[in-house]
Parts: C-alpha cells; sequence; structure tokens
C-alpha cells in the first residue's frame, strides 16, 4: 500500500508533483492553498479534498508535502500541526533544517525543472534530488522519487542550494534574455519566431559541447564595430544597453582567461 498524501501548496509544482504522483496510485488526501480557487482546482484534478484554513490539515496522512514561496513557509507551517510525521519541502534554496521545529521526521523532494500549471513534461526525465534526516525517511523519499522520475540521486542542503543558483542561470536568466529579446523585435515590428530555430540550436549544442566552447558572437572576439554599434542602438533602453555592456564584458573577460 502506497503511502497517502497532503499537498501544502497548489502552485506549478505542486500540481505537476501531485499530478504524478496521483497517476503513480499515491493517494492524495488533501490538497491546502491561501486561495480557495487554486486548492479546489488542484483537489479536483487528483481526486481529494481541499481547504484553506491550516486547522482543518488532514491529521491522518504518512507524508506532507511542502512546495511553497521560500518566504512563507514558516509563517504558514507555524499553523499546523503534523504530529511527528513526515515532512517534506520541494525547494531547492531552503535547507533540510528548516523542517526541523515542526517534524521529526523532515526530508527534500526535488525536482529540477522549470513547471508552468499549463504545460506538461514528461516527469521520467526530471532529476529529482532526495534529503532526508533518518535512513528510514530517506528509504521512502528514494522509493518514492523512483517511482516519478528515472534519474534520482541524494544531495545535501548545501550542494542543492549550489545547484539551484546554476538553475536560475540556465532557466530563469536565459528566459529573462528571451523576454528582452522578444521586446526589443515587438518594437521593430519583427516576430519572435525568427529566433526559435537559433535559440533551438543553442540549447542543442550543449548536449554535445561544454558551454563556453559553444560561445561565439562578437563578445568572444570583443568585435568592438559591432558592439559599438549595437550600443548606440540601446541608447534609448538604458537598462538594456547597461546590461549587453556588462554581459559583453564578461564574455569577453572569460575567454580571455581561458587563453591563458
Amino acid at each position: 500500500m502506497k503511502q497517502t498524501v497532503v499537498f501544502i501548496g497548489a502552485g506549478n509544482l505542486s500540481t505537476h508533483l501531485a499530478l504524478e504522483l496521483h497517476k503513480q496510485g499515491y493517494p492524495i488526501l488533501q490538497v491546502y492553498s491561501r486561495t480557495v480557487k487554486s486548492a479546489k482546482t488542484l483537489a479536483g484534478r487528483v481526486e481529494s479534498q481541499s481547504t484553506i484554513a491550516a486547522k482543518d490539515l488532514n491529521a491522518k496522512a504518512d507524508i506532507y508535502f511542502v512546495a511553497l514561496k521560500d518566504s512563507v513557509v514558516n509563517e504558514v507551517l507555524s499553523e499546523m500541526n503534523f504530529q511527528n510525521k513526515l515532512l517534506v519541502h520541494c525547494s531547492g534554496s531552503l535547507p533540510i533544517s528548516v523542517l526541523s521545529t515542526y517534524s521529526k521526521n523532515t526530508g527534500v523532494l526535488y525536482p529540477l525543472q522549470t513547471f508552468s500549471k499549463t504545460r506538461e513534461v514528461n516527469f521520467k526525465r526530471i532529476p529529482v534530488f532526495v534529503e532526508a534526516n533518518s535512513d528510514e525517511n530517506q528509504t521512502v523519499l528514494l522509493e518514492m522519487g523512483r517511482m516519478i522520475s528515472e534519474n534520482v540521486s541524494l544531495l545535501n542542503s548545501e550542494k542543492r542550494k549550489a545547484l539551484h543558483i546554476s538553475a536560475v542561470w540556465a532557466c530563469n536568466f536565459v528566459n529573462h534574455m528571451y523576454t528582452l529579446a522578444a521586446e526589443f523585435l515587438e518594437m521593430k515590428d519583427i516576430p519572435f519566431e525568427v529566433l526559435q530555430p537559433l535559440i533551438d540550436e543553442t540549447a542543442s549544442k550543449i548536449h554535445e559541447m561544454h558551454p563556453q566552447e559553444a560561445q561565439t558572437g562578437p563578445a568572444v572576439r570583443f568585435d568592438e564595430n559591432i558592439i559599438n554599434d549595437h550600443l548606440e542602438q540601446l541608447k534609448e533602453f538604458p537598462s538594456h544597453h547597461k546590461l549587453y555592456n556588462s554581459i559583453s564584458k564578461s564574455i569577453f573577460e572569460l575567454h580571455q582567461e581561458k587563453k591563458k
């Protein structure tokens, strides 16, 4: 018999993890969220009950998954009683120790992926990282992780934070660059779609070579004529101008170091 689960949080990560565990046969007893709509929507998709009241948290679950914004974790958990059941967070940046106040049995199950509620993902391909405060809890989470992913490993809090920082660089910051590129093209009446083959090839190359080797463009060789021309065009957008200049210098300096 699979462990019963309660989800605290109904955002992007909770939605995908709850759906995947539900698909694998884990009974989801309840979904808690601060908003009625979010709680009911996810609960409906995993055949569960919903609540927005901490006092009504189901006390019969085996595992409680916490997938909240880091800044509200303590505020929300302090209102709840977990009776020393297994309490697990899904954050890349929070240490496992943040849970020790609320239960004697704690763990982390961290799927390394970007999630959007409206977009399906193949969970089997997502790296999942596990940490626990006892061998018994570790075994439970490793087994659960292997039910949903083909890539499950142990990782402590310090290394998970480093991984999360790298993920921000590789995902969130890169996507921000897409946003800036899209905005600039829209102002010039050019569709963003024309960049998609370039983006796809750039992402594809790093499966075959180190990112530093895959780097191309004027900044690598510090082609001042091109860079200065681009900066001139960006003068009316001060924040874009500053970012372009800073990143160009960073690329050039990194590749100069490589030559030493």
